[in-house]
């Protein structure tokens, strides 16, 4: 690719996840009409989405290994990019089922996709719990089939051998920041600083540090420019997920293609619901602290709203948003990377914290 052309990039990215899938679907064909079944969810949950990890992926490479290279090396990197859209993939089916959401990019969840086969269907034994299984287990498969996509790249052995090792690192910090967040929720409460290691761990690293790491680790990055890239990705990423607590709350259903004030009625313990927390009146707080995570009406979400705008944690947020970006930014310009990726970096910078979905 000689210019960067997102729609275009996704396109590609879209064709390198459909041409595995079809793949694996020959793999399992002998399993039958079941195997097929799983084959056809993952293809849903790998349809559509902004392709942030794999351009940040993308870019993590050629911001090593500038623009120029033969075709080969673009199909390799291609694949690369992908898998973290796979690993990512994974992850949203086992948070849909367990945050028990209903729907997941304005389509229904996987949980419910099977729960709705299995119940219409007809069949024995209860289709939530069929839905449940299902949705574990094609989140398990999504999981494994990320590592395979990288081991297959087409990179020599050595650069596929650097990648992984980040990319196993991520596989455990994401599981692991989601054990956090399952917590946090059980227990009712977290303040601003086990918020934010939730958000770092859970989303901000794997989102956009760690693909920045594994595209440079691929392109041969020094030390030095691995370290750069994290002084840009992670305060990046951080700023990334705040961005999505706010939308989780004030975005626009139709936009997001999730319910109106879907992190209130999940319980979400995040950062901006702390800070609301923190500096509403007691009255205001103990009233959206025993609501959140409680089935809610429009009215209810209103009034929620209301309190967290009232309380300034969203415009504190918005202010924490602004300055992350822009330190990362910073950080960016001073990194020794080429000068075509700094500036696809940062416009994807923009696009990764002023987004409305």
């Amino acid at each position: 690719m000689t210019t960067w052309d997102p729609a275009d990039f996704r396109d590609r990215v879209q064709q390198v996840l459909d041409a595995f899938l079809d793949e694996r679907a020959d793999e399992l064909r002998p399993l039958g009409p079941d195997a097929a079944r799983l084959v056809t969810e993952a293809r849903t949950a790998l349809r559509g989405g902004k392709r942030f990890r794999a351009a940040f992926c993308h870019w993590g490479y050629r911001a090593v290994r500038p623009e120029g290279s033969d075709a080969s090396s673009w199909a390799a990197l291609a694949r690369a990019c992908a898998s973290l859209e796979v690993l990512h993939a994974s992850a949203l089916v086992h948070d849909d089922l367990m945050d028990a959401s209903d729907t997941r990019r304005g389509r229904p969840a996987t949980h419910r996709a099977f729960e709705a086969e299995h119940r219409g269907a007809g069949w024995r034994g209860d289709p939530e719990q069929y839905g449940a299984a299902a949705a574990i287990l094609l989140g398990d498969l999504l999981l494994g089939w990320s590592g395979d996509l990288l081991r297959t790249s087409g990179f020599g052995v050595e650069q596929v051998a650097s990648g992984l090792a980040i990319f196993e690192q991520c596989r455990s910090e994401v599981i692991a920041g989601q054990f956090l967040d399952v917590s946090v929720q059980a227990r009712g409460r977290a303040d601003v600083d086990t918020a934010m290691t939730v958000l770092r761990y859970k989303s901000a690293k794997y989102s956009i540090e760690r693909p920045l790491h594994i595209g440079a680790r691929l392109a041969g990055a020094t030390p030095v420019q691995v370290e750069q890239l994290r002084r840009f990705g992670l305060p990046l990423g951080e700023a990334f997920q705040l961005r999505d607590d706010l939308l989780g709350v004030f975005g626009d259903p139709d936009e997001t293609g999730k319910p109106a004030g879907d992190d209130l009625v999940e319980g979400k313990r995040t950062v901006l619901v702390a800070l609301a927390l923190d500096a509403a009146p007691p009255a205001a707080a103990r009233r959206l602290d025993e609501a959140l995570g409680t089935p809610l009406g429009p009215a209810d979400v209103d009034e929620l709203r209301g309190i967290i705008e009232d309380s300034g944690a969203r415009a504190q947020v918005e202010d924490v948003i602004g300055r992350l970006t822009d330190r990362a930014v910073d950080s960016l310009r001073a990194a020794d990377v080429d000068d075509r990726a700094r500036d696809v970096l940062v416009e994807l910078a923009a696009a990764a914290t002023q987004r409305t979905v």
